[in-house]
């Protein structure tokens, strides 16, 4: 895959839940079911939504519920016939589509396709 792609990412809390497991988990095994090329799952250290509420990593802070935001990245068809998923799962965050190039696209085996990365250099199937 190179070339001209769309990016998603889903900006959600860390302790947003589908059916007791973590949402973002379940975005990515959606994703990876669906066929999409790679997806990650980043964890933010500060942030604030719709409600304003400052969620942060600092000591003195009350809050665990740090900002995460899942990244897929695929062709532009591929990522649209995803969000049906999202609409089904996402019921409070923000979800975001960018136009993007991919430039690179190659797993840890040197096969193209196989990284589990969504722009996340040095990532492969893992995600790590």
């Amino acid at each position: 895959m190179s070339g001209p792609a769309l990016r998603l990412t889903v900006l959600v809390g860390e302790n947003d839940r589908w059916h007791h497991r973590p949402l973002y988990s379940e975005i990515v095994h959606r994703a990876r079911a669906a066929g999409l090329a790679g997806a990650s799952v980043f964890r933010g250290i500060e942030g604030f939504g719709a409600s304003s509420l400052v969620h942060t990593t600092r000591l003195l802070s009350l809050s665990e519920d740090l900002p995460v935001a899942v990244v897929i990245v695929d062709e532009e068809q591929r990522v649209r016939g995803f969000l049906p998923q999202l609409d089904e799962l996402v019921a409070e965050g923000l979800v975001v589509l960018d136009p993007c190039e991919v430039v690179r696209y190659v797993g840890r085996t040197g096969s193209a396709g196989a990284a589990g990365a969504a722009g996340a250099p040095g990532a492969g199937e893992d995600g790590k």
